[in-house]
């Protein structure tokens, strides 16, 4: 598999399995440009590719900023000469049922999850059409598929941007866009323990882990080279799936 040439643009690239993703693309000597909103974290991310001897920037703002979108993707054309792979993995989880969460956090979740994905989508698309193609990777969730309780703005917003995913696909499919999205379950990140309040990570962990088949939960580090593959010429047949990474667990 190579992605020498590759130009990489990765949202929710300073922490969890966006950080996980620059790693894994950095092995390959891709050009990457990295989309957070943390300087401080974004300026270990940085470092941490440029270690890697990758050419490497890192763009901070607002993934749910329509124009921040374009910007990026214009920013990473004039640096690199074109937008080769997008991968969507900036996201927050808000918890609460219907009836529970606010209008804020319902709003917030959606504007990230969903918004974000179509923005950045929509502005790489229009990129790629014009350079022969390329490959969107969005970073989704398995509850986005099979459902679940106590979080209804995440679970919709995921279910929402996975069916994104399949429209886009089959819009641009004979521009030779690729569009796939990354359906994991339980995932080893902070994300994963701020989504059930109280209890401490390894109480987390081991809830996760009691209902998975497998008995583990998924690393970021394999989320991320999952998403190289998808993103690389050997996949550019595979196009319009939400593929579920859950270890033979069907919800919750």
């Amino acid at each position: 598999m190579t992605n020498s040439k590759k130009v990489v643009i990765i949202t929710g690239a300073t922490s969890g399995i966006g950080e996980a993703i620059v790693h894994a693309f950095a092995t390959t000597k891709a050009s990457l440009v990295l989309v957070g909103h943390s300087q401080e974290s974004g300026q270990r991310a940085l470092e941490a590719a440029q270690k890697m001897g990758c050419p490497v920037e890192l763009v901070l703002g607002d993934v749910s900023d329509s124009a921040f979108a374009d910007e990026v993707i214009k920013f990473t054309v004039a640096r690199f000469g074109k937008v080769g792979v997008l991968v969507n993995s900036a996201g927050i989880i808000r918890g609460g049922s219907a009836v529970d969460i606010s209008d804020d956090d319902w709003h917030q979740t959606f504007d990230a999850n969903v918004n974000g994905v179509f923005y950045f989508s929509r502005a790489a698309v229009k990129s790629m059409r014009r350079t022969g193609g390329g490959s969107i990777v969005n970073i989704v969730s398995n509850v986005g598929l099979v459902g679940s309780c106590g979080l209804a703005a995440y679970y919709a917003s995921k279910g929402a941007a996975i069916l994104l995913t399949r429209a886009m696909a089959l819009d641009h499919a004979k521009e030779q866009i690729s569009i796939n999205a990354v359906c994991p379950d339980a995932v080893d990140t902070r994300m994963l323990v701020s989504a059930h309040g109280k209890p401490v990570g390894v109480e987390v962990l081991q809830r996760n882990v009691d209902v998975i088949p497998h008995g583990r939960v998924t690393t970021p580090k394999e989320i991320a080279s999952l998403t190289v593959l998808l993103a690389s010429e050997e996949a550019r047949h595979i196009t319009g799936v939400a593929l579920p990474i859950d270890w033979g667990c069907a919800g919750r």
